[in-house]
Formats: C-alpha cells, sequence, structure tokens
C-alpha cells in the first residue's frame, strides 16, 4: 500500500481508538487522554509527508493504489495516494497545523467535557482532507470532499447544546451542499465526457474535448469550489461557523477545509486553461477578496474580523488561479494557512484569558498581562498585512503584480486596496486590545483569568 496509505490512515487510527475506547465507552484510565493518540498518529503524517516532499522535489510523480474501489461498466475507480508538488504542499499544510492545533488543544480544551470526542473529531477531520489531497481520481476526491463537510459539521456544531452553534454547523452544512450538488453535477459531466474519472487520463483527453465541454466541466467544479471554499454569494456560513472552538477555526476555516476549493481548481487547471472560465474564477476572487475586506472593518467580534479576512484571502487565491498563476495562489495559499491559524491561536489565547469575551471593544491594555500573545499575535497581523520581510508580503505581492502583468488592471487595483484595508481591519483589534483605556482589563480585573499563552 505504501507511505501514503499510512499518511492518510493513522489519524483514522486514532479517531477509531478515541471514538470508541474514550468518547463512547469511556474507558476507565483511557478518558482525559485522547491527545497522546491524536498528536502520535498526526505527528507520524507530519514525517512521512515530510519524507515525500523531499522525493518528489525533482518533479519525481509517486502513484500508489490502496484498494480497488468500483468498477461499475465503464467505470473503474481505485482508492489510492497520487503526490507532486501539488499534493506535497498540501500534505504538509495539513499535517503540520493539524498537529500544532492538537498541541494547542490539550491546554484549550483540557476542561471541556467533550475532550475525547473532541480529539476523535480531529482525527476524522485530518484523515478527510487527506484523503482528499492525495486523490488520484475525482471519485476520491468527491469523498474525501463529502467527508470534510460532515467532519466540518460535527467540529462547528462541537458544542450543540447551545443554539448558536447547533444553527451555524446546519447553516455550514447546507450551504455546503449547494456547492457540492454542482460539484457532483461536474464529476458526471467529466465522465460523460471524457470516459474516465482518473486525473492523468482524463488531462490527458483535454485537447480533444470541445471549449463548450470543457467550460460547462470548469463552471459545475468551480460551484464545488466556491462553496467550500466560502467564496461570493457562498460565503456566508463562514463568519457563522466561528460559533466552533476556536482551535478548530484555526484548523478548519485558516489553513484546509476551506482551501480545499483553491486546491481543486489548482489540480484541474489543464481544464481550466483550455476552458473559458479563468475570468469569472478571477472575478469572483476579486470581489471576494474586496468586499470580505470592507465587512471585516466593521467586525467587532475579535473571531469574526479573522473570518472576514479568511474570506478576503481566499478571495485572492482566487484572484491568482483567474489569471493563471497557480503557483502563487498555492504560494498564499501557504503563507496563508500558517500565519492564520498563529492569529486564530492568539484570538483563543486572548478569549480564554478574558473568561470567554469576544468583544475587541471590551479588551484593553491586555499586552502588559499576555506579552507572548501580543508579540506573536502582531508578527501573524503583519504578515497577514504584507509587510515586509514577512511571508505574506511575498505571497500577496506576486498575486498583485501578476493581476497587473496579465493586463487585469481593474483586478489589480482592488486587489490592492484590498491590501491596504487588511492593514486597517488587522490594526483595530490589536491596537483596541493591548492599548490602556478607560473599560480596560484593569476594570474588570475579577474577571480576568490566567491567559493561555502560545
Amino acid at each position: 500500500m505504501g507511505l501514503t496509505f499510512f499518511i492518510a490512515f493513522l489519524p483514522l487510527a486514532a479517531f477509531l481508538v478515541n471514538g470508541v475506547c474514550g468518547s463512547l465507552f469511556g474507558l476507565k484510565g483511557f478518558k482525559g487522554r485522547s491527545h497522546y493518540f491524536g498528536i502520535a498518529s498526526v505527528g507520524f503524517s507530519l514525517l512521512l509527508s515530510l519524507y515525500l516532499l523531499f522525493k518528489v522535489m525533482d518533479e519525481k510523480v509517486i502513484s500508489e493504489v490502496w484498494f480497488k474501489w468500483l468498477v461499475s461498466g465503464g467505470l473503474s475507480a481505485t482508492f489510492g495516494g497520487y503526490v507532486d508538488s501539488l499534493t506535497a504542499v498540501m500534505l504538509l499544510v495539513v499535517t503540520l497545523v493539524s498537529l500544532l492545533v492538537h498541541i494547542y488543544s490539550v491546554g484549550y480544551m483540557g476542561e471541556d467535557p467533550g475532550y475525547d470526542r473532541f480529539f476523535a473529531y480531529l482525527g476524522l477531520f485530518t484523515f478527510s482532507m487527506l484523503v482528499l489531497v492525495l486523490s488520484p481520481n475525482f471519485l476520491q476526491l468527491f469523498f474525501g470532499w463529502e467527508a470534510v463537510g460532515l467532519s466540518s459539521y460535527l467540529l462547528i456544531g462541537f458544542w450543540f447544546k447551545k443554539k448558536s452553534a447547533a444553527d451555524a454547523a446546519v447553516k455550514a452544512f447546507l450551504m455546503n451542499r449547494v456547492g457540492d450538488f454542482l460539484f457532483i453535477l461536474g464529476v458526471a459531466t467529466v465522465f460523460w465526457v471524457f470516459g474516465s474519472l482518473d486525473f492523468q487520463e482524463v488531462f490527458s483527453k483535454v485537447p480533444q474535448a470541445s471549449v463548450k465541454e470543457l467550460s460547462l466541466i470548469a463552471l459545475l467544479l468551480l460551484g464545488g469550489a466556491i462553496g467550500k471554499s466560502a467564496q461570493f454569494p457562498l460565503h456566508t456560513w463562514l463568519p457563522d461557523a466561528m460559533e466552533g472552538p476556536t482551535p478548530i477555526s484555526a484548523l478548519i476555516h485558516a489553513a484546509t477545509m476551506v482551501a480545499a476549493g483553491v486546491f481543486m481548481v489548482a489540480r484541474c487547471s489543464p481544464i481550466y486553461e483550455a476552458s473559458s472560465v479563468l475570468t469569472v474564477v478571477g472575478v469572483i476572487g476579486v470581489i471576494t477578496a474586496f468586499g470580505a475586506a470592507t465587512i471585516g472593518l466593521t467586525q467587532f467580534d475579535i473571531k469574526r474580523v479573522l473570518a472576514y479576512s479568511t474570506l478576503s484571502q481566499l478571495g485572492y487565491m482566487f484572484a491568482a488561479l483567474g489569471v493563471g498563476a497557480y503557483v502563487y495562489a498555492m504560494f498564499h495559499l501557504f503563507t496563508h494557512a500558517f500565519f492564520k491559524a498563529l492569529l486564530f491561536l492568539g484570538s483563543g489565547s486572548v478569549i480564554h484569558g478574558m473568561g470567554g469575551e469576544q468583544d475587541i471593544r471590551k479588551m484593553g491594555g491586555l499586552f502588559k498581562h499576555m506579552k507572548v500573545t501580543a508579540v506573536t499575535f502582531i508578527i501573524g497581523a503583519l504578515a497577514l498585512s504584507g509587510i515586509p520581510p514577512l511571508a505574506g508580503f511575498f505571497s500577496k505581492d506576486k498575486i498583485i503584480t501578476s493581476a497587473f502583468a496579465e493586463g487585469h488592471v481593474v483586478f489589480w487595483f482592488f486587489l490592492t486596496a484590498g491590501a491596504f484595508l487588511t492593514s486597517l481591519y488587522m490594526g483595530r483589534p490589536y491596537s483596541l486590545s493591548s492599548s490602556e483605556r478607560k473599560g480596560s482589563v484593569r476594570r474588570r480585573g475579577r474577571n480576568f483569568t490566567s491567559p493561555l499563552t502560545l
């Protein structure tokens, strides 16, 4: 079966162990220790992913078949692992961010009665995302796509007794189904046009298909990407999904699940290049990038500010895809995953220290109480704002200059304006929470608990 099998299925094993032994039966001596299995499984997956990354650096491709999944008439599909440079980058993002979230959650969720269930869900989500990015064909891609949607529903609604969390989970699930319906139509159209669902076979036959057929496929697949990556007009579920635990916001809504749409479009670049849909991808990305940035200026919930920031940065990635800058879209996906995860985990530290308070207007004077969090948060904010020499500057600059170089002056204008707005909406939560002012933490000292610093 090979290394790719173990990369994907180690987190699934952690899900089964934690779900059965810890959450379902609550075995004596196991309860409250589920993080050991989660951290170990994802840690090993990360090490194997790093090994594969070095193996494919010279443009080598690794293809493995785990088992035969489906044979029906002319349709044949396998479950397996396909690793090229694109997959290797996503494997690193998913496993590394998941590992950091696992470690962070040991302290953050330590007092939660659903501790073992939480780590079981983390394992299921990580497995789903790894199956998605390792897919060698559209059918396995769709399986991972839907499994990610299911596990995100469980994680967003983790505190299901809280009505707002339950409603947010249902909203995210239903809005993603709209995109997924278009996505499965796209997969069916791929089989109808090419007679296969294998990526390499389909892409090799692209020159033989008509532009109309390719454009129809590209539009239907784009519908799935819009839903999963929360692009306009299917974007409203993402801010509401902040009702889930903060570590989940860092894992799902900053680095992995919402990046699945970007990954899928990049994977299907031969289809999009031969179609007439790329401009549509760019327009949707620019609308989302600029529109979400303007909304972010008006938010007072620290997590919702970051949520609209995620929407905006995903818009930049789609804009890059729309101008054919696939490498820069993935570059920004990679850099954004880490500094946005840092920001979400930093916001969790603030919320934890403020006894659950998320309104930035009720914060103030936190710097002297939470120095580590303050420093790490400003590093993430500067990276997000595109301040050199941090990584966000290089990835965002490449997207903006690519738009200008390709003659998309309107794209360039709104993306540049969006970059300016980014520094404004990220400056608000930092300045309000760090500055000493009336109504600051000293007036609410009795509510202030020891912060969980990064």
